[in-house]
């Protein structure tokens, strides 16, 4: 039986990919109390695929929108990984947005947007957010957005 987050997930038609496995020294999430911390997930869609680029040097902000996009649900992943279940997801409480952007872009907020959303979409109130959009130079593996996250959780 899945749980109303799952059956959201479902009813807007998207899948939630295996939660990503490290790719160095550190673990994809930890509990604190009831804070659940999410370690930056990059722009990697669930068939394997990255988006890559940099934002003002040929990445258009809707193709930046959906690697935020991305991030969002391998966030949604590492909750129900560390949860096993996302109804205990009571509150997104900050995203931190990095998006891989020349010095001249100042459209990091609009990227930041494509996660932010989703979070509202699938989650409802609770997934209303603080949020910190930042350009970067780089990223891991030149992918386009990079978030982790912080939620409050339910025992």
């Amino acid at each position: 039986m899945t749980g109303k987050i799952e059956a959201r997930l479902a009813e807007l038609g998207l899948n939630l990919p295996e939660a990503p496995a490290p790719v160095a020294n550190y673990v994809p999430y930890l509990m604190a109390g009831d804070l659940l911390f999410i370690s930056g997930q990059v722009s990697k869609a669930a068939d394997g695929t990255i988006v890559c680029g940099r934002l003002g040097d040929g990445l258009a902000i809707a193709d930046a929108q959906t690697a935020a996009r991305h991030c969002a649900l391998n966030i949604l992943a590492q909750a129900k990984a560390a949860l096993g279940d996302l109804d205990r997801v009571a509150q997104v409480l900050r995203l931190t947005g990095y998006v891989a952007s020349t010095p001249e872009s100042g459209d990091q907020p609009k990227v930041i947007n494509g996660a932010s959303n989703l979070m509202v979409e699938v989650l409802g109130d609770a997934g209303r957010h603080t949020r910190v959009a930042v350009g970067v130079a780089a990223l891991p593996g030149g992918c386009a957005v990079e978030i982790d996250a912080i939620l409050r959780v339910t025992a």
